[in-house]
């Protein structure tokens, strides 16, 4: 096959792909002819289509029928995807002024890029909470309930904050947990559990039960992986033709309340070179195998680090996936620093 019959081949299987991404029903040759100006004859484009089918690329789900992409064909799309991968300058600024707003609260700022992810693409879109590798004292609170109840809002690294009551076997004032407050604040500020674990503080009993709640704490959070993404567009995507069937459908809000899924995903795909596209049977969780996903890291390298991502049926806008994926992750890095940058100080 000479040069210019691979190139226009490949015209041909962008042609497919994009034809079947904007309309989910088959692509005829008729309809290639019709709408692209190829300047071949009919039988050359069947021809094309034919060794597309033969290569894998594409196939016909029954013989008189036009023809769909296989994995392999939406690879070489998303591979050879031409243009400016940009969302236009008004989304862009849209979305800064959504995600700006927010940024004061990391539940409310991921809810938002959750929300606004899911709107420009159709689909699903999950967003990770950004975690440190190790967490880090910021700041506690502790306020008398009770004679021996207290309560602990002990706030760490990255807005982080948790909630706890201590039982303490004495009885417990305002003023002396006021006082613990004070000293906690002073001598555990910016440290990990293993440096607190380390320390020599001298402390009372009564520090001494806080001082351990404290690092019971800090341990959980050390020991999460992933807590419950943000999700959101759950239903744009499940109303996609692809999920008519409700064994399909099903199978997908299965795996959304499965614990550790996103886990297996994130661990081997998602690197920091930028956006990953994982296409059907590329994925190793064999229950994503009829799914793509398009996901990035956002963060602080070396210090906080979260995942957004946009999950659909083979047949989504890739371009359009991955240039919202792309800016918002960057977006985030970039409000995630400015976080990072104040608690600092």
């Amino acid at each position: 096959m000479s040069k210019a019959a691979y190139k226009r081949r490949d015209a041909v299987l962008k042609i497919i792909v994009s034809e079947y991404i904007a309309t989910a029903t088959p692509v005829a040759s008729e309809a290639i002819l019709r709408h692209h100006s190829l300047g071949v004859s009919p039988a050359t484009i069947r021809n094309d289509m034919a060794s597309l089918e033969d290569d894998g690329y594409i196939t016909r789900p029954y013989t008189s029928a036009g023809s769909v992409p296989l994995d392999k064909g939406y690879r070489f799309y998303v591979e050879n995807i031409s243009g400016h991968l940009d969302l236009s300058s008004e989304e862009q600024k849209r979305i800064r002024r959504l995600l700006d707003a927010a940024v004061d609260e990391y539940d409310r700022l991921l809810k938002v890029a959750a929300g606004v992810m899911a709107r420009l693409v159709g689909n699903a879109a999950i967003v990770t909470f950004p975690k440190s590798a190790e967490c880090r004292y910021k700041h506690i609170e502790l306020v008398s309930m009770q004679q021996y109840i207290a309560m602990m809002v002990l706030i760490l690294g990255n807005a982080v904050l948790r909630r706890q009551t201590i039982k303490f076997t004495e009885p417990v004032e305002q003023s002396q947990l006021s006082e613990s407050s004070v000293k906690f604040n002073r001598e555990y500020a910016g440290k990990t559990r293993g440096q607190i674990a380390a320390g020599k503080m001298e402390m009372t009993p009564l520090e001494k039960k806080i001082s351990d709640a404290i690092k019971e704490v800090m341990s959980s959070e050390d020991a999460i992986e992933y807590e419950t993404p943000y999700y959101d567009g759950l239903r744009l995507m499940l109303e996609q033709p692809e999920f008519i069937q409700r064994e399909r459908m099903l199978g997908v809000l299965e795996l959304m309340e499965a614990k550790g899924w996103l886990r297996n995903v994130i661990d081997w795909q998602v690197t920091d070179e930028g956006v990953k596209v994982i296409i059907g049977e590329e994925n190793r969780e064999s229950s994503l195998r009829d799914l793509s996903l398009v996901f990035s890291n956002y963060g602080v390298p070396d210090q906080v680090q979260g995942a957004v991502g946009i999950i659909g049926p083979k047949r989504m806008d890739y371009s359009k996936a991955i240039s919202t994926v792309n800016y918002i992750s960057g977006l985030l890095s970039e409000l995630v620093a400015r976080v990072c940058r104040d608690e600092s100080r």
